[in-house]
């Protein structure tokens, strides 16, 4: 949990979100178990306020950085402003890895 904790931590502190729920998705690949590679982020903040999805997911990805560079490989990610999130919005899960997962015979 060291690299899920950095990127947790990192994220609260940039983007002071009112809702921030990060899974680490990793067992759901072809990767080592107790890998911290894959996660799915859902996180609400002002700070989105006025900012395009792209904005968005680039405050996120700054925010991210450190944990980036040591190891983490994807980053799903649904961004929302407190308005937004206020709505009821949508959750979306992460498809199937297409990589093959480990379960699968090669």
């Amino acid at each position: 949990m060291i690299l899920e904790n950095l990127l947790r931590e990192s994220l609260v502190r940039a983007l002071n979100p009112s809702f921030c729920d990060l899974d680490n998705e990793s067992h759901g690949h072809n990767v080592p178990e107790n890998s911290e590679t894959h996660f799915r982020l859902v996180i609400v903040s002002d700070l989105f306020d006025g900012l395009s999805r792209v904005k968005r997911h680039q405050l996120v990805y700054k925010a991210a950085d450190e944990a980036l560079k040591q190891g983490v490989h994807a980053l799903a990610m649904q961004c929302f402003t407190g308005a937004e999130w206020a709505k009821n919005p949508e959750r979306l899960s992460s498809p199937p890895c297409k990589g093959g997962m480990k379960k699968d015979p090669r």
